[in-house]
């Protein structure tokens, strides 16, 4: 699945009829820990999951949601930690980065994974009337490449670089402290994931990735998921073990000499279709994007 339809996708959710709902989109807090809060829209698509840190050095932002809500968003922000020293950019889709520009300009410092700044500078941002160039108020300021700490708050934070899974340059942020994790887009709890494999993503990847996960937390870790609900660590395990399954019936339908049409016609995934297929990743979308990824195309 081509990274550019994602971002039709985004867009499509973010003009008419969506637009029209803009004003009924509200925001519900969720204290997950004492001083971190997960923060979802309700009555409309918002973006991801944001994640919050709030205390006397300043409150840090995970992900931001949607451009055209940028100004609500931060508002429903600001109502709940007040400004915003840091915004932590968990990967490159405008799903989770398009307030980038508000919270630079309200004096936020972006921090991210170095080839997310690089993926903006090459290829710009969505807008309506297609990309458009990434300015110094979109960019990431601190970058990284494998992991970074901030002590702040009576918090330790590690930002930490899982390679090639949902895209290239993903982190997740774990409070080690706290027993909580932001996983970004490496958990869409109860739902297919969405693997970008034209913006370096990966099967394998994306696995790996939750293995790292699944080793960090415990029965007790608070998880909060780029997208769908909050998660313990048996819904990480869930998803995990689903896409684990996933993979071994497309590989093991390509190794008996299927063609991909004959593999969607099978329809191998069609015991998770019931409870894991949504409207952006149906269980075709998902055999299409295994079948691909296991193919090496």
């Amino acid at each position: 699945m081509a990274a550019g339809i994602f971002r039709i996708l985004v867009l499509a959710l973010i003009t008419a009829p969506a637009l029209a709902q803009k004003a009924q989109i509200t925001f519900q807090a969720t204290e997950v820990a004492p001083g971190i809060l997960m923060l979802q829209g309700v009555g409309g698509f918002s973006g991801g999951n944001l994640g919050m840190l709030d205390g006397p050095d300043g409150a840090v932002l995970i992900d931001n949601g949607v451009a055209p809500l940028a100004e609500k968003t931060a508002a429903a922000v600001r109502g709940q930690v007040g400004d915003v020293e840091y915004v932590v950019n968990t990967h490159a889709h405008g799903d989770h980065i398009g307030g980038n520009a508000a919270m630079t300009k309200s004096g936020a410092t972006i921090i991210a994974h170095h080839k997310l700044r690089q993926r903006l500078i090459d290829e710009g941002i969505s807008g309506p009337d297609g990309q458009i160039k990434a300015d110094k108020h979109w960019l990431p300021e601190i970058t990284f490449a494998k992991k970074l700490s901030l002590h702040l708050n009576g918090h330790h934070v590690k930002v930490i670089h899982v390679a090639h899974a949902h895209t290239d340059g993903d982190s997740f942020v774990y409070f080690p402290d706290a027993n909580v994790i932001h996983t970004g887009d490496v958990l869409f709890n109860g739902l297919f994931p969405y693997i970008d494999l034209d913006s370096g993503g990966s099967v394998d990847g994306y696995l790996a990735a939750q293995k790292k996960l699944l080793a960090l937390a415990d029965d007790k870790t608070q998880i909060i998921p780029g997208h769908g609900p909050l998660a313990k660590k048996n819904d990480l395990q869930a998803a995990h073990d689903m896409l684990m399954d996933a993979c071994e019936k497309v590989s093991a339908l390509i190794d008996a000499g299927k063609t991909d049409k004959q593999i969607l016609a099978m329809n191998p995934l069609a015991d998770y279709d019931a409870d894991w297929n949504w409207g952006f990743i149906t269980t075709e979308k998902m055999t299409n994007t295994l079948i691909k990824d296991l193919r090496g195309k």
